[in-house]
């Protein structure tokens, strides 16, 4: 297939891209969180690439500059656009690293039953 160039081909949003962009629109402004830890809360471990090209492929409003790598590392080919992203909430940023101690988010709340049963304290 020759396509013109300038020209790119539009696949559907994928449920699994759409889970992506939502677990994204949640990372707090001022933290971040690594691909792998977002495959993970969506159940997919071993889809931290997947969750990479999602990223490559999300709409906007989808705070994209909150994902690096499991190092700190920002995204190749936009480091520094998602570096001012990311100074401007206040994140550290140095030679392209989250620099630390790099301000994790903690991930989606998951409500534990047991502690929400009468007669518990919950903390």
């Amino acid at each position: 297939m020759n396509i013109p160039p300038g020209f790119r081909i539009v696949a559907e949003t994928s449920a699994f891209e759409r889970s992506v962009a939502e677990m994204v629109r949640r990372v707090p402004a001022g933290t971040v969180a690594s691909y792998g830890r977002i495959a993970a809360w969506l159940g997919k471990p071993e889809a931290a690439r997947a969750v990479g090209g999602a990223m490559a492929r999300s709409p906007d409003g989808v705070p994209a500059h909150r994902v690096v790598t499991s190092g700190g590392r920002l995204a190749p080919g936009w480091e520094r656009e998602q570096a001012e992203l990311l100074r401007a909430e206040g994140v550290r940023v140095w030679r392209g690293h989250v620099r630390e101690p790099i301000p994790w988010w903690d991930g989606p709340e998951r409500r534990d039953v047991r502690s929400t049963r009468p007669g518990r304290s919950s903390g």
